[in-house]
């Protein structure tokens, strides 16, 4: 299959020399839901071009089964067990471990339940062939589509993984924890002084590695750390040999001899008394934490340039935009909001008629709100107050009176910065001019007006115009009607007189040779009535298909083990010139279909392909699984959900448009008379759709034709095997047994009886439901219900049958029917203990279902 050329056309929003750009272009898009790129949704177009242009990693999911696009700097994140692999396919396989997790979040945003932002989630991911834990700070947004029913298509998503800092700052607390119970402990550093002038008279390995080797024993501590007198700690150690009362701190700088910057200590200074004595020393215990506190500084500041970036990139981006988009910038300020402190340029000051001098100074706020439209001064004193409470971004519009004594439109932007401790701390701004754009919008909105009413005045005359086109096209419809009834009446009455001639041709014959004694003729026309009838009986069922009103006996179907039992059959039809091939795709759905007919639609459809063959060629025949969304439902014609295709493509003639608008009309034929009913695709067409699926034809004329059969999915196993009815000639059996006949055609309850004799039963005979039901509810056993589905007496035959199975439980139905009223047989879902077979039906074919059925239900007695 050739990979579409997504940059032809409107496929420039894959444009790009990036990795992921590269591959999306070289992907065959065909293979998923989403088919060609140039027929993509523009939610995901815009989407997937702000992916691609991106410095952040991102990723989209689209669709209802999610499909993963994501870009280079989110490639490191993927690992190799998903780089290349997971771009174009559904993300519940590629990130399966973590879907039941993700998914949820997905599905609630694409659904309408708006946006999601997590901070350090905890989502552990496949890596290496194993789970790691990994944590991410991500955000989930909806990507608008016009198409899809609720507005939405997809999510997209910006995310940072933030596994190594949170293991950095997991263990920065457990280092904390750590230290704070060491320091219960007495652990890390120990030293003990004693006496008032604090004496060295112990100290352990770590104190020396800390603080370096001094010879401490004997020493006061003011003569081994001269460098630490002003620090504090001296006089600390005082304080606690004085009042007993012990001292500890967390994160302590302290600076030694011969060093240029601080180290950092947790210390504990714990008095030490004699047994129920005065205090004689100070054990000294603690642990160096300067990596720890250097650390946290690094991240603060770290934090602290990343949000201040933010913010200045955000602001700039906002003065920016304003003084691009909105006309030229007037003037600007700065408002020190702890001191009240308003200053202002010479373009701000003459904006509002004020002296420019005071600008530097600092112009009371209340001078230059009194410039300011009395309309619009309380507006004003809200916008200003509410931006200060909430911080951020700040816009309004108002007018000001200037010099010359009028008042000009102009809109002031700025931002409310916030101190480290919350508070608002400056508030400064620019001023724009939109005086000329509010006067551009008001003719714009005065151009709106009369817009509106010339549309409202077309729309009406469009109305009146679409009542009559309505009306002619209502009369349109309906002469199309009358032309469709008229030729599908003309092609039965010809068919059927054709084989009604042959029928009634041949008993009349026999019963003249019969009076003439010359038996030996009877048997030619016996079997020419036999075949006409065959082919009436064929006639009928493809009217029943293509009116959708069939009986089908669904089974939960393997259709590739259908299609390869198929295979010989169909090759030594068509014939040895044309080989067909068959693809079947792996892990095929199972169809809840009848086996028979899908059958015969396969072989009616490889038929068709044959003759648009003349010169040989070859047929394929082919299976997919088919994910049917939005978009392809409403080109299909079918409810969104899982299906599977069977689709028979030829190399044949092909059919132009014209051919291809009426291929599934009853008794439309290309082939020349007497060579087709007219009947084949229109059967394939009705039994596609009476089973839930849909039968769509691509074709153009000197390209060969695909035929395509769309079945929904079925949720569970396929039969290993499908029910086949022996048609051998059956002796009389030797077991009694009891069959009610309920029909009200006494031909048929006739026939039935004759059968029931030949193979040893007893017949017991009623025409009509009401007869019936009173034989069902008396004491005479009966082992079989033999019953037409449309019967007089108040009831059909299933709720004759139901009634029955009240008192017999286990009866054992049969039913016959010559039109498939598929509702009253429950759509195909019979219970337990029944089944059909459709009239006309053969005698040898009825005999051996009466057998099966009586001996299964001897077979339970036993």
């Amino acid at each position: 299959m050739t990979a579409p050329d997504p940059m032809s056309g409107s496929c420039d929003f894959l444009a790009g020399a990036g990795e992921m750009a590269t591959l999306m272009r070289a992907y065959d898009w065909t293979t998923t839901p989403l088919g060609k790129p140039e027929g993509w949704p523009s939610g995901l177009r815009t989407a997937v071009r702000l992916l691609l242009n991106s410095h952040h990693p991102m990723h989209i999911f689209w669709g209802l089964e999610a499909t993963f696009f994501y870009n280079d700097p989110f490639v490191p994140s993927a690992g190799p067990e998903r780089h290349p692999s997971a771009l174009g396919r559904p993300a519940s396989e590629s990130w399966g471990e973590i879907w039941p997790v993700i998914g949820f979040e997905v599905a609630k945003v694409r659904n309408g339940g708006g946006h999601t932002w997590y901070e350090d989630q905890h989502v552990p991911i496949l890596r290496e062939g194993r789970v790691e834990d990994a944590y991410w700070t991500y955000g989930l947004s909806p990507i608008d589509d016009d198409t899809a029913p609720n507005g939405i298509g997809g999510v997209i998503s910006i995310l940072t993984e933030t596994t190594k800092r949170k293991a950095l700052e997991d263990s920065l607390r457990a280092s904390n924890r750590r230290q704070r119970s060491l320091l219960q402990q007495i652990p890390g550093f120990v030293a003990v002084l004693e006496g008032p002038d604090l004496v060295y008279a112990y100290v352990n390995d770590a104190y020396v590695a800390t603080a370096g080797a001094r010879g401490y024993l004997g020493r006061t501590v003011r003569d081994v750390f001269p460098e630490l007198e002003g620090q504090g700690f001296f006089e600390l150690l005082d304080e606690v040999y004085a009042t007993g009362v012990p001292f500890s701190a967390q994160d302590t700088p302290i600076r030694f001899v011969d060093e240029d910057e601080d180290r950092y200590i947790d210390f504990l200074f714990q008095p030490i008394r004699e047994q129920n004595g005065p205090i004689n020393g100070i054990l000294v215990g603690g642990h160096e934490v300067t990596a720890r506190v250097r650390a946290e500084a690094a991240l603060r500041a770290e934090r602290d340039q990343a949000r201040h970036r933010e913010v200045r990139a955000h602001a700039d981006a906002e003065r920016v935009q304003l003084a691009l988009g909105a006309g030229a910038i007037l003037g600007t300020w700065h408002w020190d909001l702890p001191t009240d402190r308003f200053t202002v340029d010479e373009g701000f000051a003459g904006s509002f008629g004020l002296d420019p001098a005071l600008g530097t100074t600092g112009i009371p706020l209340a001078q230059i709100v009194a410039t300011v439209h009395p309309d619009d001064q309380a507006g004003l004193a809200k916008a200003i107050n509410d931006a200060i409470q909430r911080g951020g971004a700040y816009a309004h519009q108002y007018r000001v009176r200037r010099t010359d004594g009028r008042y000009y439109w102009i809109e002031a932007n700025g931002r409310v910065d916030r101190a480290e401790d919350g508070t608002p701390s400056s508030f400064p701004g620019v001023l724009i001019d939109v005086e000329e754009r509010r006067a551009i919008l008001e003719e714009r909105d005065r151009a709106a007006a009369a817009l509106r009413t010339l549309n409202e005045t077309l729309e009406q005359r469009v109305a009146e115009r679409t009542t009559e086109l309505m009306r002619a096209e209502e009369a349109l419809r309906q002469s199309q009607k009358m032309e469709a009834v008229g030729q599908l009446t003309g092609g039965l009455a010809h068919d059927f007189n054709n084989l009604l001639a042959g029928i009634s041709g041949s008993l009349e014959l026999m019963q003249n040779r019969m009076q003439q004694g010359r038996l030996k003729d009877v048997d030619k026309y016996m079997v020419a009535a036999q075949g006409a009838s065959k082919r009436a009986a064929a006639l009928t069922h493809r009217l029943l298909a293509f009116s959708r009103r069939q009986t089908l006996d669904p089974k939960p179907t393997d259709v590739n083990r259908l299609v390869g039992g198929m295979h010989e059959m169909i090759q030594r039809t068509v014939g040895p010139g044309i080989p067909v091939e068959v693809v079947g795709a792996s892990d095929l759905w199972p169809a809840l279909v009848d086996p028979s007919q899908l059958e015969n639609a396969l072989l009616n459809l490889c038929i068709n392909a044959r003759d648009a063959m003349p010169n040989g060629g070859r047929i394929t025949v082919e299976t997919h699984n088919k994910w049917i969304d939005e978009r392809a439902s409403s080109k299909l014609d079918l409810p969104e959900g899982q299906y599977l295709s069977m689709c028979v493509t030829d190399t044949g003639t092909g059919m132009p448009p014209e051919v291809i608008a009426r291929v599934f009309e009853p008794f439309f034929t290309t082939k020349p008379t007497g060579e087709g009913t007219g009947l084949g695709l229109s059967m394939i067409y009705g039994f596609a759709k009476q089973s839930g699926g849909q039968v769509r034809i691509y074709s153009e004329v000197g390209q060969g034709s695909t035929i395509c059969i769309y079945l929904p999915r079925h949720h569970g196993e396929a039969a290993d095997e499908f029910d086949t009815i022996k048609l051998d000639a059956l002796p009389r059996s030797e077991q009694e047994a009891t069959v009610l006949i309920v029909d009200d055609e006494p031909t048929v309850r006739m026939l039935v009886s004759d059968i029931l004799e030949d193979l040893g039963y007893l017949a017991i005979e009623a025409g009509d439901s009401a007869a019936g039901l009173k034989i069902l509810q008396s004491d005479v056993p009966i082992d079989l219900l033999v019953t037409d589905v449309g019967l007089p007496g108040g009831m059909n035959g299933r709720q004759m049958a139901d009634a029955g199975r009240v008192k017999r439980p286990d009866l054992k139905v049969l039913f016959i029917t010559g039109y498939a009223e598929n509702a009253v047989l429950g759509h195909g879902h019979l219970a337990p203990g029944m089944s059909v077979l459709t009239k006309p039906f053969a005698m040898d074919a009825m005999a051996a279902r009466i057998r099966s059925l009586i001996e299964a239900v001897k077979e339970a007695k036993r």
